[in-house]
């Protein structure tokens, strides 16, 4: 039995704040990234604030999967806290904070 794993990156590269404490990623996840011109994007498209709702929605329909917002240190905090809410509203029940581990 062969088994594989899938992670779909957000296609952008992300300054991650430093943090105390930082959980591993798990393997399958939905990831998403606000760059630090306040850009939402997942799976290399910018989706905006207004559009990840729907996304995460429709990738949870499939499966349960954890939630995790790779935001860079130059976002803005009101961006991130709008993209945490939608993807809480969306239903996702675990979500995460990506953060740098130096």
């Amino acid at each position: 039995i062969v088994t594989t794993v899938f992670v779909e990156e957000p296609g952008v590269d992300i300054f991650k704040p430093d943090a105390v404490l930082d959980a591993d990623l798990e393997k399958n996840s939905i990831i998403i990234a606000v760059t630090a011109d306040n850009k939402v994007v997942y799976g290399g498209k910018e989706v905006g604030v207004s559009g990840i709702g729907a996304r995460v929605r429709q990738l949870l329909n499939k499966d349960a999967l954890p939630v995790i917002i790779q935001a860079d240190a130059g976002a803005d905090h009101g961006v991130f806290s709008d993209v945490w809410s939608a993807v809480k509203n969306a239903g996702a029940k675990k979500i995460s904070l990506s953060t740098r581990n130096d």
